[in-house]
């Protein structure tokens, strides 16, 4: 067992032979003991390995692109990542810890808390635009991530409520307070903020999802940074105080 540790723990990934080899044992004892090397490291209860995160994240997100968080089968997820039962749960004890870390890892959310932490109290013309690009980046060329994660924030079943409400909830919740007191300082029109909020994210929003169709038809669409940053300069337009 002090031979399989040593060898685990090295950062690396050993073949059963290595294993059995390091241990004094031929293959067969090996089987005897332990059917795989998932349970061996599994028994040992090892720390996953450094890969392990991403390779699990990566794993949920293809599942996902056929089937629901609901349906979606923990174990069949360790099959898929190739990671032992014991560690798929050590990482993320459930499907609600499942899809904050898929929620934080791969939607604008984090991105968009980090500009407000660093912009602060700046105003629109300069924060709006920054926004925009910020949360495109985050997803640009991943239509179809886009896609999936919208679908299962708004199935509103209680793993996706939950990790919607650590991670998305609390970043729409960050930009209306921002809109709020921009409002309050005569910079901003003032309508509801959250009716701000949808204004802009739901144009940016609509135009990722429809660009592929969109860009079959015969008229020209713009793409890119150039376009969602157009969305942020109409909206700002909009959004100008009231002579």
């Amino acid at each position: 067992m002090t031979a399989a540790v040593s060898l685990l723990s090295a950062g690396r990934q050993p073949s059963v032979q290595e294993i059995a080899g390091a241990a004094g044992v031929s293959r067969t004892t090996f089987y005897r003991a332990f059917p795989s090397r998932a349970e061996l490291v599994e028994a040992l209860q090892l720390k996953p390995e450094p890969d392990t995160y991403q390779r699990v994240l990566e794993a949920a997100l293809q599942m996902l692109r056929t089937q629901t968080l609901a349906t979606l089968s923990m174990d069949e997820l360790a099959a898929t990542a190739r990671v032992s039962r014991a560690n798929l749960y050590r990482l993320y004890p459930g499907k609600a810890a499942l899809f904050s870390a898929i929620l934080v890892a791969y939607s604008p959310f984090e991105p968009v808390m980090a500009l407000f932490a660093r912009l602060g109290n700046r105003p629109p013309e300069e924060v709006v635009p920054e926004l925009v690009l910020t949360a495109y980046r985050s997803v640009a060329g991943r239509t179809g991530l886009v896609r999936t994660l919208l679908l299962e924030v708004t199935s509103m079943t209680p793993e996706t409520q939950q990790a919607f409400t650590e991670t998305g909830l609390r970043a729409f919740g960050t930009f209306a307070g921002y809109l709020s007191a921009q409002m309050a300082a005569g910079r901003l029109r003032r309508i509801h903020p959250m009716i701000a909020v949808q204004s802009l994210v739901g144009g940016v929003m609509f135009h990722l999802l429809a660009g592929p169709v969109l860009g079959q038809a015969t008229v020209d669409v713009p793409a890119g940074e150039a376009a969602v940053l157009q969305f942020a300069q109409v909206w700002l337009r909009g959004m100008r105080p009231e002579a």
